[in-house]
């Protein structure tokens, strides 16, 4: 961990990881069912996110961080009531 993007795109696949944890073990069925594939996507944009950036392509790496964050809101949508 010697970037800010080894810190960056290691919390948001945390992020990902406990949205992805508390919705396959809640009981409830208030929240929508994702594709596991689905938390693949934004765990493989963290992945290339962190390889563009500690590779030197700071703009591209910086693209493709808020391109996987902006995913994670818009399609597997963390926080309830949060527009489609």
């Amino acid at each position: 961990m010697e970037t800010i993007f080894d810190w960056v795109s290691v919390f948001i696949f945390a992020v990902l990881i406990v949205l992805f944890v508390h919705r396959s073990t809640s009981a409830g069925d208030d929240e929508p069912d994702q594709p596991i594939i689905a938390y693949l996507v934004g765990g493989v944009g963290c992945a290339v996110g962190n390889y563009f950036g500690n590779a030197g392509m700071v703009p591209l790496a910086v693209l493709v961080l808020g391109a996987t964050i902006l995913y994670i809101f818009y399609y597997l949508r963390p926080i309830p009531g949060w527009p489609r």
